[in-house]
């Protein structure tokens, strides 16, 4: 499944960029480095038992197991001390990242509730991207009766595009559902 789209990466869009944007070689191509998924769990501040179904939902999601964040400093209003775990997260690199975003385009996004595309304005002007979604039960590896709290997450997707134009044009080429 994977494979596809890095097949297709290499033989249909690497040509395509390289006579829009006109460079002058494949290395100046912009390619997805990297995809970033983190969950925030504010609860695991007072249930830690909260934190180990997070885990358990993004292992089951990404295919890796995650990492552990902690907090950096000490916030009183939160009830929050320095080094407290207060989410996970997951870095998806090479064969895994090219399922985990055919899957994401492809099976995920079409199921959210009146999805009419994804934003256009969620570039950071370095070429990245970074997705919000409000429930992890939109993945179909996750078991709507077996979920014990409905949590979001970010995922970011890392290029190494200069510019969000080009950033923009290699996640359409990929089939990235845009709004129109």
């Amino acid at each position: 499944m994977s494979t596809r789209m890095k097949d297709r990466f290499l033989n249909e869009i690497t040509p395509a960029l390289m006579q829009k944007f006109s460079y002058s070689t494949v290395m100046q191509v912009p390619k997805i480095e990297k995809v970033v998924i983190n969950m925030g769990v504010g609860e695991a501040v007072s249930n830690s038992k909260v934190l180990d179904a997070a885990v358990s939902d993004m292992q089951l999601i990404s295919g890796q197991k995650p990492v552990i964040t902690r907090a950096k400093k000490s916030i009183a209003g939160f009830k929050l001390r320095e080094n407290m775990p207060i989410g996970v997260k997951v870095t998806l690199r090479g064969e895994r990242m090219y399922y985990f975003l055919d899957k994401l385009f492809n099976v995920t996004l079409p199921r959210v509730r009146d999805f009419h595309g994804v934003s256009t304005k969620a570039f950071d002007g370095r070429g990245n991207y970074t997705l919000g979604l409000k429930e992890q039960l939109i993945f179909p590896e996750i078991e709507y009766d077996k979920v014990d709290k409905v949590r979001g997450m970010d995922i970011v997707i890392v290029t190494t595009a200069k510019t969000d134009e080009e950033s923009r044009e290699l996640l359409t080429q990929l089939g990235m559902p845009f709004a129109k």
